[in-house]
């Protein structure tokens, strides 16, 4: 007995990919010797079967309308054959979609994602090529003023020394980070024609306000640019000055948690005599969870100077989202053009589906992003499944299974084949606003430099006492520089939205927090990375294939990987008109050139590199 059912082929499952709620879907299985196949769905923690017809030319079919509401459809199928033996078909073991797996007893399902039909993303997130910068690290205009840090913080003496490690007292063991290199805002203002001549045209800024750190991560005073980045005034100029550019700014919310030392908690003292922490009446009192008050009290992940807030909290709410001058809308009409919400996953998603109703209200292109570092359609946190591509939450996700999939291929972790799995079933399950939005990164200020991730030294250090400063060796250098070259090639080659941590570009190293936070190497580049990083950036700028074509992944052997990009019909694939036109890159991870036959042509890729095919 023989069935068989691929979820990427559409004679089999048409239409591919996630569905809009209404909309019709085929399903279709072959085999042999089948008498009886039926389609187990499972929605809402309820199963039906749908007896599927023998067609005329040999499959067994069913037709089925989507649900009217998002969410996630589940699919196998049930066979029985002429001796009456049942038979179930599923999902791979891998749960990546493709050719389905036969088995006795209840397989793995396929995964349709509903979303809703009205989902719009901001084109300009989807056409988007976004720059993520820590104010502290990136330049610095003017005199540095010690009076406008934090107290017992302090400015390095010298632009490019290594971040300090500090470890507190605390239990678990904090890093202080009161050290300071004087980058500011008008620092960044500065630098924008440069920003603007690598092809950006997103900034995404780490936290901005008020705070007790340099990372700005334990927020002080939500309505307050913190002064040693600069003011209001100098934020507003910055987004005035990046859009004459064609740049977009978006800001860090930090809303699961507060600091310590803040207007709303007050435990130092540092903003008078209220706050919860002082005063169990305070208005901001009901923010915060305590057990035994004032000193005992949840806080995010055990730091406490950390303390969580209760986001269902109407004034909270009121504060951060509803207000005529909430934080959201306030910082919108100051100049940004979204937000990025820390820890998303952390957040009820009422909160954050209540963020992007009200960021729209006041710009309806406003951007919403969320730090999920797991699969954005199907994320379980706190005993809840989350999805958060269904058209209510959020328009893009941090895509970190996207890095670990390039980091994984080009450090021979997996095959060709593998790869490309990860890459379709990424494609088939997100809905195609969301996935042309993705933020698509190599590396971030919670990892390690790509650089060092790609040269394997660095990536493992999880305990911040080992997180020490370390050079490459050339040879190791050199190898993170080949492979970042050509993730960073493929990571511009894939639908979705690029973002560059910025020095990325220049060669910038150092292993996990703080390391990876240094201050960009201004004047000490590596010229030939950043030329070739800017090389790509353009053509995607330039390419409307590369931003809005269709894509196809293959594997060739196992270890060349290509993506073909393909604008057809003078339209893409948002039903914008756009010229035909067809890019290809082929990836190769080996550490030996590889020949490839592709157009009619035999290509050599080079060992550790990604090539166009033009």
């Amino acid at each position: 007995m023989t069935i068989y059912h691929d979820s990427r082929d559409p004679r089999y499952r048409l239409p591919q990919g996630a569905m809009p709620c209404g909309g019709r879907l085929k399903l279709r299985v072959r085999g042999e010797e089948l008498k009886k196949v039926w389609l187990r769905l499972w929605w809402n923690s309820a199963e039906s079967r749908l007896q599927m017809k023998l067609t005329k030319d040999g499959f067994f079919e069913c037709r089925l309308k989507m649900p009217a509401s998002p969410g996630l459809l589940w699919y196998y199928f049930v066979a029985e054959d002429d001796w009456g033996t049942t038979w179930h078909l599923g999902n791979a073991s891998d749960g990546l979609g493709g050719v389905g797996e036969i088995a006795m007893g209840e397989p793995a399902s396929y995964q349709i994602t509903v979303y809703d039909p009205a989902y719009e993303t901001p084109e300009w997130l989807r056409d988007g090529t976004m720059l993520q910068i820590m104010v502290d690290r990136y330049f610095c205009w003017g005199e540095r003023d010690v009076t406008r840090l934090p107290p017992a913080s302090y400015y390095h003496i010298h632009w490019d020394d290594t971040p300090a490690l500090a470890i507190n007292d605390d239990k678990y063991g904090d890093n202080v980070n009161n050290d300071y290199f004087g980058g500011n805002l008008r620092g960044v203002m500065a630098k924008l024609d440069y920003i603007q001549s690598m092809g950006v045209t997103v900034i995404y800024f780490n936290p901005i306000f008020k705070a007790r750190s340099n990372h700005k991560y334990n927020t002080g005073d939500y309505m307050t640019v913190d002064p040693s980045f600069g003011t209001e005034a100098d934020f507003t100029a910055l987004c005035l000055e990046a859009r004459k550019r064609g740049i977009r700014v978006i800001l860090d919310g930090v809303f699961s948690h507060t600091g310590s030392d803040s207007l709303y908690f007050n435990k130092d003292g540092s903003y008078g005599p209220g706050g919860a922490y002082n005063d169990p009446d305070s208005p901001y009192a009901a923010w915060y969870r305590f057990r035994r008050w004032p000193d005992d009290y949840e806080s995010w992940w055990g730091f406490s100077t950390l303390p969580n807030v209760h986001e269902e909290t109407p004034s909270y709410q009121d504060f951060i989202i509803h207000s005529d001058d909430s934080v959201t809308a306030h910082w919108l009409r100051a100049g940004a053009s979204g937000w990025r919400l820390d820890v998303a996953d952390e957040l009820p998603m009422d909160f954050i589906r209540k963020i992007r109703k009200r960021i729209r209200q006041v710009k309806p292109d406003a951007a919403l992003i969320g730090e999920v570092w797991e699969d954005p359609t199907l994320k379980v946190a706190y005993g809840e499944q989350r999805t958060y591509c269904l058209g209510d939450t959020l328009d893009s996700c941090m895509n970190y299974p996207l890095r670990g999939a390039v980091l994984d291929f080009l450090r021979c972790r997996v095959n060709a084949p593998e790869f490309v799995r990860r890459l379709q079933h990424m494609q088939e399950t997100q809905p195609l606003p969301f996935y042309y939005a993705q933020m698509n990164l190599l590396g971030s200020h919670d990892t390690p430099r790509a650089i060092n991730v790609m040269a394997e030294i660095g990536e493992m250090s999880p305990d911040r006492i080992y997180r020490h400063p370390m050079e490459l060796s050339p040879h190791d250098f050199a190898r993170g520089r080949r492979r970042l070259l050509a993730g960073w090639t493929l990571v511009c080659a894939l639908p979705g939205m690029p973002c560059l941590y910025y020095g990325d570009e220049a060669g910038m190293t150092g292993m996990a927090d703080p390391y990876c936070r240094g201050t960009y190497p201004w004047g000490r580049e590596d010229t030939a990375l950043r030329e070739a990083f800017r090389k790509i950036m353009l053509l995607r700028r330039q390419s409307p294939a590369l931003r809005a074509g269709t894509a196809k992944f293959s594997a060739l052997g196992n270890d060349v990987a290509l993506v073909e990009r393909r604008i057809e019909g003078g339209h893409d694939v948002f039903g914008r008109p756009a010229p035909d036109e067809t890019v290809a890159l082929a990836v190769n991870r080996a550490g030996d050139s590889r020949v490839i036959e592709y157009g009619g042509r035999s290509w050599d890729v080079p060992g550790e590199s990604a090539l166009l095919l033009i």
